[in-house]
């Protein structure tokens, strides 16, 4: 009769697996030990330093297919991983579906980054589902990644059902006033979303229209990012109607937008009356000297706003000195042209 003693994962002591995980780092049990037997995973979930293991960033690289399916596979059952932060690895939109499929099962990510990967529309489209009954994510970021107006879309049709997400960012995508109609549609309803970033989109003046109709109606939205957009004058007039009666915006960007002194003026206007937004940035417009007076005249009457960025108009350092420093009535920060 043999002596010899047969050792599987599933009669190995779990001091014993544990004195072999020690051995490994982090991401390599994530991604090659999770979902091998249930045993394993069961002494993994208990595991000290996998119970620890609350963010991944892998950045800047190259992830193959494979390593993403099986990022993905292990999503679907982990309990420790609140975010994952993906930038820049070129996943496309097989890596975007296989991270989709994970979202519909994990419940514990609540930041999940994929800006510059190149998920194009398909992928944006995935994500989107798989947003229609998560849950359990709070932030999002999309941006650059080549999503369009159509991937604005089905972004939007997640965003009529999603109750989680409260963060949203979206710069870089070309989605066009066209795909700013679909999204802003969405925010007319939505009761969840604080943050939204739509940084160079190109949205121009009727996306700016687009987004005051929507405002009418939500009250939520309290940080709002459309730096170089191309709204001009009119859209800044379209932003400004909304600004006089709004109760919730607290931060919006409207740096590099091609806006002159009569858009400017507008702004200025609705800040007679806004008692909510504390920073403000009309940084690399087409703003003038008078268009600046005009507006340091305002401020003074002005008690909420507290950060106003303005550098790269048409105003020299000396000129913005004489206009806001001496002229402001509250605390405040002015970036300055250099």
């Amino acid at each position: 009769m043999s002596g010899k003693v047969t050792l599987s994962m599933h009669t190995l002591p779990i001091d014993l697996v544990y004195r072999i995980l020690d051995e490994l780092d982090r991401l390599t049990i994530v991604l090659s030990l999770r979902n091998v037997c249930k045993r394993l995973n069961k002494v993994i979930d208990t595991y000290p330093r996998y119970q620890t293991f609350n963010e991944l960033m892998l950045t800047w690289g190259s992830m193959p297919a494979k390593t993403i399916r099986q990022l993905a596979n292990a999503l679907n059952n982990n309990t420790t991983l609140t975010m994952l932060n993906l930038y820049s690895n070129q996943i496309n939109e097989e890596g975007a579906q296989n991270l989709a499929q994970a979202l519909q099962n994990n419940t514990t990510l609540t930041t999940l980054q994929l800006q510059s990967n190149d998920i194009g529309i398909k992928g944006a489209e995935q994500i989107a589902r798989s947003l229609q009954n998560n849950t359990t994510l709070i932030t999002l970021d999309l941006s650059n990644n080549k999503i369009g107006a159509k991937g604005a879309q089905h972004l939007a049709q997640a965003l009529q059902n999603n109750t989680s997400l409260t963060k949203l960012n979206l710069g870089l995508n070309d989605m066009t006033a066209q795909g700013a109609q679909h999204l802003f549609q969405a925010l007319k309803n939505n009761t969840t979303l604080t943050t939204l970033d739509l940084t160079g989109n190109n949205i121009l003046t009727e996306g700016a229209q687009y987004l005051a109709q929507a405002l009418q109606n939500n009250k939520t939205l309290k940080i709002l990012r459309l730096e170089l957009n191309h709204i001009g004058d009119k859209g800044a007039q379209y932003l400004a109607q909304i600004l006089q009666d709004n109760k919730t915006l607290t931060t919006l960007d409207l740096a590099n937008n091609c806006i002159g002194n009569e858009g400017s003026e507008y702004i200025a206007k609705a800040l007679l009356c806004n008692t909510t937004l504390t920073e403000l940035n009309l940084g690399a417009n087409n703003i003038s000297v008078d268009g600046a007076e005009y507006l340091a005249r305002v401020l003074q009457k002005n008690t909420t706003l507290i950060t106003l960025i303005f550098d790269g108009n048409g105003v020299c350092v000396e000129e913005a000195q004489h206009l806001f420093k001496e002229r402001y009535a509250f605390d405040y920060y002015l970036a300055y042209p250099r």
